[in-house]
C-alpha cells in the first residue's frame, strides 16, 4: 500500500511529523520572561454578525430590545440594533487569544478592571484590538508564573475606541530561567 511518503510531498508531511521538541516549543504562546512592558500589538479583525447577538442573548438570557428589536431601535438614539456590551468584551478576550501569544502559556484569566463602554458597536460593525503590555510581577510565591497586566482598547473600522480596560492573565514562565 503506498502511503504518500515516495512523493516529494509526502516525505516532507513525514519530516513535519518527526519535529523535535525544540521546534514545536517555538508554536506556543510567549512566556511571561518573554513579555516586555509597553510592548504594543493589534489583533486579527472579527465582524460582528447578527448570529453573535442572538446567540448571546440566548446564551446570556439577555432579550433587552435594545439588540433584539429592529422595530424598536429605528426610533432611539442609535437607530438600530446594538451588540451587547458583554459580548463585545467577550469578542475581545476571544481576539487576543487569536494573536497565539498566550497559547499554551496563559495559566488563568485573573481580572477585567476599569472597563469602559465607550460607543456602540453595530451588526456588521469590524472590531480588532490594539493591546499595550502594562505590567508585569514575577510571582513571589510560585517562581514558575507570573503576572501581566495589559491595557485593550476595543477599535472599530474607523478606528474609533468602543470599548477599553485592563484584563490581568497569569503566565507560565520559561522552566530554565526558574
Amino acid at each position: 500500500m503506498d502511503y504518500g511518503l515516495n512523493d516529494k510531498h509526502g516525505m516532507e508531511a513525514y519530516r513535519l511529523d518527526q519535529q523535535s521538541k525544540e521546534e514545536i516549543r517555538e508554536m506556543s504562546g510567549k512566556y511571561f520572561d518573554e513579555w516586555v512592558a509597553n510592548e504594543q500589538f493589534i489583533t486579527p479583525t472579527r465582524t460582528i454578525t447578527e448570529t453573535d447577538v442572538v446567540m448571546f442573548a440566548a446564551m446570556s438570557g439577555d432579550y433587552n430590545e435594545l439588540h433584539t428589536s429592529a422595530e424598536v431601535t429605528k426610533g432611539n438614539q442609535f437607530g438600530q440594533r446594538i451588540a451587547h456590551g458583554l459580548l463585545v468584551l467577550s469578542i475581545s478576550h476571544g481576539l487576543l487569544f487569536r494573536t497565539g501569544y498566550l497559547d499554551q502559556t496563559a495559566i488563568a484569566f485573573l481580572s477585567v478592571s476599569n472597563w469602559k463602554f465607550q460607543a456602540p458597536v453595530f451588526f456588521g460593525d469590524t472590531i480588532r484590538v490594539k493591546v499595550k503590555v502594562s505590567e508585569k510581577k514575577e510571582s513571589k510565591s510560585k517562581p514558575d508564573r507570573g503576572v501581566v497586566t495589559l491595557y485593550l482598547e476595543v477599535l472599530n473600522q474607523q478606528d474609533a475606541v468602543v470599548q477599553s480596560g485592563y484584563k490581568t492573565i497569569m503566565i507560565k514562565r520559561i522552566q530554565d530561567q526558574q
